[in-house]
């Protein structure tokens, strides 16, 4: 039988991939657009789910940090001008927390020596920018955008963006809506304090003493830049109420030690002057932290009192006697601040 010409019987046609083969093919190419997808940043704004916000026309390379430090890495982008050849040098955001006399404005002069790191001093030490919560939001939002001048800003592009923040304001009294903040937002927290309690507490009240008298030809000063002026200030001797001396104390141990159980989940570090007095390794810990190259870092401020405690005291005699077989007998030697 002769077979019609156009009869598809017996005609040969190409055998379709097996599903399986497709499968795996598509399954291939999506691996591999989520490859590229993660491995270029497109700085659109997307909130801050990565740290990474809006920088129209550039592309950055996604930043080289372990996976659990990327919510603490940030492409700011300020309202006020262009980051331009800064957009994609990632910014880590802190904050300082201290208390007065505890040697954080020496601490933040050394950090300001670097190229690479702003620290913007005591923002909230104006009463209206922590009146509640609300207002505190406020202030930070505007300074972690990069949009806060002060004569901290750099002309090297920025890595590091904080400021300083007492505990006593605002800080403890919204501790637990400033808590949430800080962990949205991808801050991390420098604590830093004096273990030394009892120096600090003859700094506070030598410091309160000259907001009156104003020693320095008239002008109260909190920190010197002269061995001449040190010498002027650290010649008043406070005295100190013995009786209430050790709850004194005890009370600012406890406040300490409150803030560190309530900011315990923070992304964090913890200093004590007298070791940066005695051993600058952890300024090298403190720009590891911070992610930026490391530096040697100096400061112009000298310190007021390094005179041994019975020299900076007017009653040592009963100040001895009262801690002299307590718990707190360690600070009366001074040993913990030798260099």
């Amino acid at each position: 039988m002769v077979q019609h010409p156009y009869s598809l019987k017996g005609s040969k046609v190409a055998p379709l991939p097996p599903r399986q083969t497709l499968v795996f093919l598509i399954a291939l190419f999506g691996l591999y657009v989520c490859y590229v997808s993660f491995n270029q940043i497109r700085l659109e704004n997307k909130g801050e789910e990565n740290g990474a916000e809006e920088q129209t026309g550039h592309v950055c390379t996604r930043p080289i940090v372990p996976d659990e430090e990327l919510p603490y890495v940030h492409f700011p982008k300020p309202e006020g001008y262009n980051r331009a050849e800064c957009s994609c040098t990632p910014v880590r955001f802190f904050a300082i927390v201290s208390m007065q006399r505890s040697g954080s404005g020496w601490f933040e002069t050394l950090l300001n020596s670097h190229p690479n790191i702003s620290s913007n001093g005591e923002i909230f030490n104006r009463m209206d920018r922590r009146e509640n919560i609300s207002s505190i939001v406020q202030a930070l939002d505007k300074l972690y955008n990069l949009d806060w001048f002060t004569s901290a800003a750099k002309n090297e592009c920025t890595a590091a963006f904080g400021f300083k923040w007492m505990l006593n304001q605002g800080f403890m009294d919204y501790h637990d809506d400033i808590l949430s903040y800080l962990n949205k937002k991808g801050v991390s927290l420098i604590f830093l304090f004096r273990r030394n309690t009892l120096r600090r507490l003859i700094s506070v009240l030598a410091n309160n003493y000259d907001r009156d008298a104003k020693q320095l030809n008239g002008t109260h000063k909190s920190h010197v830049h002269s061995e001449e002026e040190a010498e002027i200030l650290a010649k008043f001797k406070p005295e100190l109420d013995v009786s209430t001396l050790i709850s004194n104390i005890r009370d600012v141990e406890k406040y300490m030690g409150d803030c560190l159980d309530y900011f315990n989940t923070t992304r964090r570090m913890i200093l004590y002057y007298e070791d940066i007095i005695s051993n600058r390794n952890p300024l090298l810990q403190v720009q590891e932290f911070l992610g930026v190259p490391v530096r040697k870092l100096v400061s112009r401020q000298v310190k007021i009192h390094a005179r041994p405690l019975p020299d900076l005291v007017r009653n040592w005699e009963d100040v001895n006697g009262k801690l002299n077989g307590t718990e707190y007998a360690r600070f009366l030697d001074g040993a913990d601040y030798l260099k």
